[in-house]
């Protein structure tokens, strides 16, 4: 019944032998599993779900909670908090970042009322502290750090003081659209992190009739992918209790943002995180030719110059890589995204005859992870609302290729897809390093900046939207919302190529898409089109490949209890096959 809630799927879809993986879950849906299991008195960590993914071997893995653990007091998360690497990467530039935020638009009960609104979100200002938070200078000239005051406190901001009504009722669909884009617009421009204004709520009244709808906009220094997978089923809880008269009960946070954010101060400073500093050093010191016309200029390039391209892949395509794909290929969905891109970008490199310095296949990627790691032990961070996204650059390079065998989706693409993920899982294991040693540790930190960064970013949101496919019901998450997520216009852009892919759920299945982004002046829009063209085709290809008869197999990373080559490691697999 988890799997199924989890990943939007009809209870009778999901069989006691069915991967959690194969289903359609990954990393961040693993963590919603968690906490959706210890609302259940269950106690399980995500490394169990990667271990044992069924849910016959997480019946015997997983363990009642502790007497008390799931009534247990909230971790006390107030005070001054260090920033985390992904917020230093923010802040150092000394550049504009007030409206940075991402938003979700829900639908709230007809004729619900001001007052009972605020008291809902009210609730969720009190149990997430860094919705309370206020980014300020450790004394005259410290750090920045984030200062949050306990709840209720004369310093904290009120859920009152974050809702604007907009009175929607009598008005036509074209209206309401045009009101919800105006309010969709000016509702970033009111975030002040600086102020503590961390949150802003529209809430867009239809009437007693008619349900209304509420955008949520939050500033992205306060919030992530899954924090929205934890404040989303919080509004729902908080607004069953209001309506029913009863004051709300959110479940408590086991880990504050606050003690994680410390933690990783200290783990900045300690030899498993210092040790990994010649990876990183040797990662960063391979130089690229400039992916467009000319080096991004820190001066000029602000997001205000951004161009946008959504590529779309097709739903049967998309439910293949989602599914079928990664199991017949023991990868993950992330491995299959990126070494489509990879490949599609080391294509259109050769055609334009740029190549890279250590060859024509090789390219830095910044990549990104949701970087809720299993990293301190008696860390729980399933119920946490903070901003944990981890960046790492990670040099992949798919190898020599013969582009035509790799297009028919042969052996070359799998060979390809093999070397890409042994590459992600060997970064993997470090990705937490690179911005302990380059934003926290005082040592490290000049000899890493000093070094040239990635030009491209790739991160995969995974699967948005999850939930039973019905129709939208008060306080789910609804379609209309404009944008989702952006940058603040003055922002310094530190990427000559973004790509953010995430998997939606759609009426006739899950559809991936992803946004391309660019500062206009370094590559031209046909150039990008090219490269999103190229993305699709390989991602056809590695379907194709998994669907055929010569679909590569393990890799060294998934057999951990022994230590093989992948020459050896093919040479068993081909053999158990010739048995078959």
């Amino acid at each position: 019944t988890l799997f199924a809630d989890v990943l939007g799927l009809d209870p009778a879809q999901v069989g006691v032998d069915d991967g959690f993986f194969a289903l359609g879950g990954d990393s961040i849906s693993s963590i919603v599993l968690v906490s959706r299991a210890r609302e259940h008195g269950l106690d399980l960590s995500p490394r169990d779900i990667f271990q044992h993914q069924t849910p016959k071997q997480l019946a015997h893995a997983t363990r009642p909670l502790a007497d008390g653990a799931s009534a247990s007091e909230a971790d006390d998360g107030t005070g001054l908090v260090p920033l985390t690497p992904i917020m230093r990467w923010l802040v150092e530039p000394e550049h504009t970042y007030e409206a940075f935020f991402q938003s979700r638009l829900v639908q709230v009960p007809a004729g619900i009322g001001r007052d009972r609104l605020v008291d809902i979100l009210q609730s969720l200002i009190d149990r997430h502290d860094v919705l309370r938070a206020r980014l300020a200078r450790d004394g005259d000239q410290g750090d920045w750090a984030l200062r949050i005051p306990p709840a209720r406190s004369p310093q904290a901001r009120t859920a009152d003081e974050a809702l604007t009504r907009v009175d929607c009722t009598g008005a036509t669909a074209a209206e309401r659209e045009q009101l919800l884009a105006g309010q969709a617009r000016q509702a970033p421009s009111r975030l002040a992190p600086r102020d503590g204004v961390m949150l802003q709520a529209v809430w867009f009244d239809n009437g007693s009739e008619e349900p209304g709808r509420l955008l949520l906009t939050i500033h992205h220094l306060v919030v992530d992918g899954v924090s929205w997978r934890i404040l989303l089923p919080d509004l729902a809880a908080a607004g069953a209790a209001v309506l029913a008269g009863n004051a709300p009960e959110l479940a408590p946070v086991p880990t504050s943002f606050k003690r994680w954010a410390e933690q990783l101060s200290t783990l900045a400073g300690e030899q498993r995180s210092t040790a990994s500093l010649q990876h990183w050093t040797e990662t960063l010191s391979v130089s690229e030719p400039p992916l467009g016309v000319r080096e991004l200029s820190p001066r000029d390039d602000t997001a205000e110059q951004l161009d946008t391209l959504r590529v779309t892949v097709p739903v049967g395509l998309s439910e293949a890589l989602l599914t079928r794909v990664p199991t017949a290929l023991h990868a993950g969905v992330e491995d299959v995204l990126l070494t489509a891109f990879v490949l599609a970008l080391a294509h259109w490199r050769t055609a334009r005859g740029v190549p890279g310095a250590s060859g024509a296949t090789s390219v830095l990627v910044d990549v990104e992870g949701h970087g809720r790691e299993d990293l301190f032990a008696g860390a729980d961070t399933s119920r946490t609302v903070g901003w944990f996204t981890a960046m790492a650059p990670v040099r992949l390079d798919p190898g020599r290729v013969s582009w035509g065998e790799v297009g028919r989706g042969g052996p070359a693409a799998g060979r390809a897809l093999q070397r890409i993920k042994e590459q992600l899982r060997k970064a993997s294991e470090l990705r937490t390093t690179y911005g302990l040693l380059r934003y926290l540790n005082p040592e490290t930190a000049p000899v890493l900046s000093a070094l040239p960064g990635a030009q491209v970013a790739f991160n995969y949101f995974g699967r948005i939207g999850g939930g039973r496919t019905h129709s939208a019901g008060d306080w789910q998450q609804v379609d209309g919302n404009p944008a989702t997520g952006g940058l603040d216009p003055r922002m310094r852009l530190t990427h000559a190529l973004m790509v953010n892919a995430a998997a939606t759920d759609g009426p006739s299945g899950p559809e991936l898409s992803a946004t391309w982004s660019w500062p206009c002046d370094v590559l031209a829009r046909g150039d990008v089109e090219r490269l999103g063209e190229g993305w699709v085709k390989h991602l056809e290809a590695l379907a194709a490949h998994a669907d055929g008869p010569d679909a590569v197999g393990r890799t060294p990373s998934d057999l951990s209890l022994v230590s093989l080559s992948q020459n050896q490691i093919s040479r068993l697999e081909k053999k158990w096959r010739s048995k078959r």
